[in-house]
């Protein structure tokens, strides 16, 4: 129950912080999804840094990777409003745009993480 507990409340901050980033201005700039860009780069930077100091100090199991990683990051990023932006994209025909923002979600995100893993050595 005490596990159930860490990733609820971590998952309620990660999605609180995700909402937060939805509130900034940039957004109205264009049709393009900036916050949940940035929510789930600024996810994947700490994930990397978490799970890297967890696997570097034998902690994977620990109950501050559960809020934080599993809780926090799994709230603070979102896949399936990802998708949804993508779907929107393909059927308002804008091919370019879908390929430029799921490109560079993947690039990010996977350099994210890295860079994460490595600040954590």
């Amino acid at each position: 129950m005490k596990q159930f507990l860490l990733v609820f409340i971590g998952g309620g901050l990660g999605s609180g912080f995700r909402f937060l980033l939805s509130q900034i201005p940039f957004q109205n700039i264009s049709k393009f999804p900036h916050p949940t860009l940035l929510s789930n780069i600024i996810g994947c930077f700490i994930l990397g840094i978490i799970l890297g100091y967890a696997i570097k100090n034998d902690h994977l199991n620990s109950p501050q990777t559960l809020l934080l990683a599993t809780g926090f990051c799994g709230g603070l990023t979102t896949f399936s409003t990802f998708a949804y932006e993508n779907i929107s994209m393909i059927k308002a025909g804008d091919f370019t745009q879908f390929l430029f923002y799921t490109f560079l979600s993947l690039f990010l995100g996977l350099g994210a993480v890295f860079l994460g893993l490595y600040f954590s050595k």
